[in-house]
């Protein structure tokens, strides 16, 4: 049987990581969607709809068998979704109001077959707590431009672990992508082993 084609819809090098350390060397064809047109959802089927949005919009342009994976992350702590930061002042403002607290990571993430037609979207959600930061810490670290690409402006698998006091959930869907989740989605659903 032949192997199957993976295509990642996001242009995230942590999520094509995540997809290469379990053997899915997926192709990378970013998803290119207006995000603001599902404003106002609730978290968890707002990073579901994103994540189904972006795998459809890329699935439509493949003509034989692929596996289209989508995936949305966001950061919500207190009812407010922290997307990824505009600019530096937003990436402070966002630093110094998750000082301290415990907030939830969501990642919607979705496999589309483009042969069978068959889409499946789900969402993981984790808890994080940071520490309390000093505003030399928020200043280095916005300095060092890490957060500018990242939901909530911190990324934990790099100099912004060193904030995390404790988590509860999957780890990699902080980074961006519960594989543990997306591997049995895969299995249960599509009949596709990853350790195969």
């Amino acid at each position: 049987m032949a192997k199957p084609i993976f295509i990642l819809a996001s242009k995230s090098p942590r999520r094509k990581e995540l997809l290469k350390n379990i053997g899915i060397d997926a192709q990378v064809f970013p998803a290119n969607i207006d995000e603001s047109s599902l404003n106002g959802l609730p978290p968890e089927r707002l990073v579901q709809q994103l994540s189904m949005l972006k795998a459809s919009h890329v699935a439509h342009t493949f003509n034989c068998e692929v596996y289209v994976i989508g995936a949305d992350t966001v950061v919500v702590l207190d009812g407010e979704i922290f997307g990824k930061p505009k600019n530096i002042e937003e990436a402070t403002n966002m630093l110094r109001r998750l000082s301290g607290k415990t907030h939830v990571v969501y990642t919607g993430y979705c496999v589309i077959n483009t042969k069978t037609n068959l889409a499946v979207s789900k969402y993981e959600k984790t808890e994080v707590t940071f520490r309390s930061l000093t505003e030399e810490e928020i200043k280095a670290y916005v300095k060092s431009r890490e957060p500018m690409d990242k939901a909530g402006a911190y990324g934990i698998q790099e100099k912004g672990s060193i904030f995390i006091e404790k988590i509860n959930g999957d780890y990699f869907n902080v980074v961006g992508l519960p594989v543990c989740a997306l591997s049995k989605m895969l299995r249960d659903e599509f009949n596709v082993e990853v350790l195969s």
